[in-house]
């Protein structure tokens, strides 16, 4: 950003937010076929292919999309999305994990779309595909985008990264069913609007919390005592004066929430999923995709890239755009952001494609892609997230900074 005195404000929204619910179920589809796919030998995990859209609203779950991996039943995947469901947390009338009806409509994958991922362009020319992995396309074309800069420990802007804190203790709390957290509901919502002098964020100026509760009788001043000091304990000493605005439940009563208050769709949170409007977008959504669709995958390695440049001491913070085409293997392009000194962006696009591969099958290898890791991505933001030996979020290592030091 030019400026260096503003304000900036992003939004979060919880794990049970209606559309929430959805990117839940889609990702814990795609973990479903690629844990079968681990445990069994029907089929490579590299081969396995999951495209799961879902629709929830009330006492409803519709499931849609496509798949091509093991043999899994819709009686195994319909128990995947109750039992999401319940962790959740939804008991209630009009949304149950129990009681709601949930309609699977998965199919095969498009032939037509699979010859594209299976087999890149140059091996359709001919070329001695000795690695049909190297060969694998891109599963559709598209712009990606990754962010990182030194708001937070994490590299993460500062009002979605705080935004996404606030829910994530909040929800903690709720399931704690201690300290009033019991009178709490799944489905929330958060926003913070963070003062930057000088370039640096150092306060907050208006802070939005619209939280589901139980009891009728709670009123919007009961719910701020209830959250206040969560929301004080999320943000750094000092951020909260007296000047700073709170807006808790402004509307009043908050108890129809959650797909029985609004219907929600899996991939209509994409900006909360990334960097809350602080940093551009390409417009493809992540959850319950495999990893070949680079809509995912591509956006994890630009990420992972950039976030590798800002810890390297490279620069203060780096947006970088990759482009790819349907059944493509390598990106189409590379653009490189800092801010404008051009020697060093024109050097970091020549040097990202050395010290990592950034075909679809180079990203699945460096990142891990293929382990069933994705659930855990659905809530809170995919980046800004601690990896795990597991591998969940491995785009969040920042392993790539001696051989970046190195080869600039």
């Amino acid at each position: 950003m030019a400026r260096t005195n503003y304000i900036f404000t992003s939004e979060s929204v919880s794990e049970g937010h209606p559309d929430k619910v959805s990117d839940r179920i889609s990702d814990e589809i795609v973990d479903l076929f690629l844990t079968r796919a681990h445990e069994t030998d029907e089929i490579d995990p590299w081969d396995v292919r999951v495209a799961a859209e879902t629709l929830t609203t009330t006492n409803h779950v519709t499931i849609a999309g496509e798949t091509r991996g093991p043999d899994i039943s819709k009686d195994e995947i319909e128990a995947v999305a109750r039992a999401a469901i319940k962790d959740i947390g939804y008991e209630q009338d009009g949304f149950h994990w129990k009681n709601a009806e949930v309609n699977v409509l998965l199919h095969g994958q498009s032939a037509h779309i699979a010859q594209g991922v299976d087999k890149a362009a140059e091996a359709k020319a001919g070329a001695d595909a000795t690695n049909e992995r190297a060969m694998e396309g891109a599963g559709d074309q598209g712009i990606m985008f990754g962010y990182a800069c030194r708001d937070t420990d994490v590299l993460m802007p500062a009002p979605i990264f705080y935004s996404h804190k606030i829910l994530e203790d909040l929800a903690k709390l709720r399931h704690s069913g201690k300290d009033g957290g019991e009178r709490l509901g799944p489905d929330s919502k958060s926003q913070v609007s963070v003062i930057y002098e000088n370039g640096k964020p150092v306060g907050v100026s208006q802070i939005v919390v619209s939280h589901q509760h139980s009891l009728e009788s709670d009123t919007s001043a009961d719910i701020r005592d209830l959250i206040e000091p969560t929301v004080r304990n999320c943000l750094p000493d000092g951020w909260i004066t007296n000047e700073t605005v709170w807006h808790v439940n402004p509307t009043g009563a908050f108890v129809i929430g959650g797909p029985d208050g609004d219907a929600g769709l899996t991939g209509r949170k994409i900006i909360v999923d990334t960097y809350g409007g602080y940093a551009p977008h390409g417009g493809g959504a992540f959850s319950g995709k495999d990893s070949t669709k680079v809509d995912r995958s591509a956006a994890y390695a630009s990420r992972y890239l950039a976030k590798n440049i800002v810890a390297a001491g490279i620069a203060d913070w780096a947006s970088i755009q990759l482009s790819y085409a349907i059944g493509v293997a390598q990106p189409l392009s590379i653009y490189v952001d800092t801010g404008g000194n051009s020697a060093l962006e024109e050097r970091l696009e020549k040097v990202l494609g050395q010290v990592m591969d950034l075909t679809p099958t180079g990203i699945r290898e460096h990142l891990e892609l293929t382990k069933p890791i994705f659930a855990k991505t659905a809530a809170y933001g995919h980046f800004g997230r601690t990896p795990t030996d597991e591998g969940h979020f491995s785009w969040e290592r920042t392993d790539l900074v001696d051989a970046l030091q190195k080869a600039m």
